[in-house]
């Protein structure tokens, strides 16, 4: 049964940190930290721009194979909203410690190893910018992922919001995707068979979530269960900074 809890998240609790963050959505938890801009090593330093560097750790065991590709795609997606420009021959550091997953992740090790690769990256994309944010480092915008796949439903198929791994382990593909806060699309990644048709209504779906505002339900040809209507989660992020600043600004 899919996760629809409502995301929650905590900002500015590591003491030791420039910024943090704590999320939790969709049976996941994940704990971030940011500092930077701070001193780089001459070999990674960047002339022009500042360095960015992701690091990902497991709930369980070491990373691996999986944990560097997820910082690759982070690496890759986190870098265009942040002005690095303005921190030349310095190092923007993101540390990423997941701390919980959904419960029967760990239960079959070939659903883990060949499905749940992209499935934390929406909830790790989120950690990284409510860390940034918590930093106050300058970004170009926000972003906001969502999960979604295409599960068979008898001779018919339908779009699940946020899937668990079981319906991620019987889904015919798997998709991760985001948009900045201008609602222009900046990352995505797709996994299994799937045609341009399914392909574009997951986009739509996916579009809808994270671009409520700007996007038209035009009605797609898959079936709805009523898990397609999830949390706006880029007022959810507007929200969360907005207690935030509600509360430094408290003493005033």
């Amino acid at each position: 049964m899919t996760v629809d809890t409502e995301p929650e998240a905590l900002l500015s609790h590591l003491q030791n940190a420039d910024g943090s963050a704590t999320f939790s959505y969709a049976g996941y938890t994940v704990v971030g930290a940011v500092n930077g801009p701070i001193e780089v090593q001459r070999r990674d330093e960047i002339p022009e721009e500042a360095a960015v560097d992701v690091i990902v750790r497991p709930a369980a065991g070491v990373g691996g194979t999986r944990e560097r590709h997820l910082e690759s795609l982070i690496q890759s997606t986190i870098r265009q909203i942040i002005l690095v420009e303005n921190f030349p021959r310095t190092l923007i550091q993101i540390i990423l410690q997941v701390t919980a997953t959904p419960e029967n992740e760990y239960v079959n090790a070939k659903v883990v190893q060949a499905n749940s690769n992209l499935a934390i990256l929406p909830a790790l994309l989120q950690t990284a910018v409510l860390s940034l944010l918590s930093a106050a480092l300058p970004l170009t915008a926000t972003l906001t992922s969502t999960a979604l796949a295409i599960v068979p439903d008898g001779q018919s198929k339908k779009i699940t919001l946020n899937p668990s791994p079981r319906e991620i382990e019987v889904s015919r593909s798997f998709h991760v995707f985001s948009f900045t806060s201008h609602d222009e699309l900046i990352l995505v990644e797709s996994e299994g068979n799937f045609t341009m048709k399914e392909w574009d209504d997951v986009f739509a779906a996916a579009q809808r979530q994270c671009c409520p505002a700007t996007v038209a339900d035009d009605g797609d040809t898959f079936m709805d269960d009523g898990s397609l209507t999830g949390t706006d989660l880029k007022q959810f992020t507007r929200s969360t900074l907005e207690e935030k600043i509600k509360s430094d600004l408290h003493w005033k």
